[in-house]
């Protein structure tokens, strides 16, 4: 999938991933779209819920080993 910037936030838990999406977000035009890298385990709810209350769009969640895969369009 193709993707405007990476956010690689390995090895961070809960609620840092949520906070250095919002800020990569926030610096991006609408429509660009936001790959981030997680390890934590609560990351699939939590990007969830914040993609539904900030109105961007979670397009595609993938786990890949122990890493999720978020492709989130900026709204």
């Amino acid at each position: 999938m193709e993707f405007n910037v990476e956010l690689d936030v390995r090895q961070l838990a809960c609620p840092l991933p949520i906070l250095r999406a919002k800020k990569s977000l926030s610096s991006m035009d609408s429509d660009e779209v936001l790959k981030v890298l997680v390890t934590d385990k609560e990351a699939p709810a939590d990007f969830a819920v914040f993609c539904r209350q900030t109105g961007n769009q979670l397009i595609s969640s993938e786990l890949n080993g122990d890493e999720f895969i978020f492709y989130i369009r900026r709204r």
